[in-house]
């Protein structure tokens, strides 16, 4: 790229607007995104005007709006951050399309695959960009670990297994209403499944899953599946009633990578994997630390950059559209009680 182009990119930055004073938002992705190097938050938006303004002054946004429509249909900005709760991820990344603007949207980009597919024509119709946030696919941590797998550290990549939980039994979190697709496998689950299609590089081809509903809330608070893939399986358990924990490692034919705290990765704090070749002590381990970092200001700035370059956001909906197939896969087997097919 001719050395004007880049300056040219790195004086240009992103406006994004902001639907919702969500919690993920406000706690975590506004103020990473506020740091970027091609990416600023203009706006933000919320059906109540007052909390627009207190959360815009709070994190020093320049404009606060009272309804999701203003936010849209306001010229100056670029790009929408859709972390609405699941159910309206995909009628309000529709609106922001079709109102010219480009759309990161938060996981699980939709409840159905349907719903999901619907986006693709959006996208072509209107010509902008609309990806889903796995901030993980950002991650250092993560892309070191790709690295390794695709050149044969451990030889060939067998098995992927996972677990990721927390606990929340507050009826009134929006994780625990079953109406806004609350539970285990559309909140954290879709981290497992997104982990294990990247490591493979593929798609399962079958799935089995088992789902332990709570009996108020009845959302599935305990889900486990067994993803398999022509070259191996993956095996993971998530859950939102169980102790806070969180790993992934990835076994193959001649070693091991396991990453230490691989979804939710510390801002104060390097991140670790750990590689080996299998002697049980870990006599053979050697441990790779990752600077610290914000996942969150790396995905805000790749997702800009792919904007202002015309190139493809870091997970398109093609990504997240097969990332959908297989949390509906399992939910269809978990009622099924067999395995399901991959579409």
């Amino acid at each position: 790229m001719p050395v004007a182009v880049i300056i040219a990119l790195m004086s240009k930055k992103i406006r994004w607007g902001v639907l919702s004073t969500a919690s993920i938002g406000v706690r975590k992705v506004l103020p990473a995104m506020q740091l970027g190097k091609y990416s600023t938050v203009a706006a933000i938006a919320s059906r109540d005007l007052t909390k627009a303004r207190e959360t815009a002054a709070k994190l020093g946004i320049p404009v606060a709006y009272g309804s999701f429509e203003e936010l849209i249909a306001d010229p100056s900005i670029d790009a929408i951050y859709n972390p609405l709760p699941n159910q309206l991820h995909v009628p309000w990344t529709i609106k922001a399309a079709e109102a010219g603007k480009h759309v990161l949207c938060e996981k699980p980009i939709s409840l159905t695959v349907a719903e999901a597919e619907s986006l693709l024509i959006v996208r072509e119709r209107t010509g902008v960009k609309i990806g889903e946030a796995f901030m993980i696919r950002s991650h250092s941590q993560w892309l070191r670990t790709k690295a390794l797998i695709d050149a044969g550290r451990i030889g060939k990549l067998r098995c992927v297994v996972g677990c990721f939980s927390y606990f929340n039994v507050d009826p009134a979190n929006i994780r625990n209403k079953v109406e806004s697709g609350g539970g285990a496998l559309y909140d954290i689950g879709c981290y497992c499944i997104q982990a294990s299609r990247y490591a493979f590089g593929a798609e399962p081809t079958r799935v089995v899953g088992c789902i332990d509903r709570d009996p108020q809330m009845h959302t599935d608070r305990l889900t486990s599946a067994i993803l398999e893939f022509q070259s191996g399986q993956a095996i993971f358990t998530c859950s939102t009633q169980m102790v806070p924990y969180q790993r992934v490692q990835f076994l193959g034919t001649k070693g091991r990578i396991e990453i230490e705290i691989p979804f939710n990765a510390p801002m104060d704090r390097p991140t670790r994997i750990f590689v080996d070749g299998g002697d049980l002590f870990g006599a053979d381990r050697i441990t790779e630390e990752f600077p610290i970092c914000d996942q969150y200001t790396l995905q805000g700035d790749q997702f800009s950059q792919a904007i202002l370059e015309d190139a493809d956001v870091p997970v398109p909906l093609e990504e997240a559209i097969r990332n959908m197939k297989v949390i509906e896969a399992i939910f269809r087997s978990a009622d099924s009680r067999l395995w399901e097919t991959i579409a």
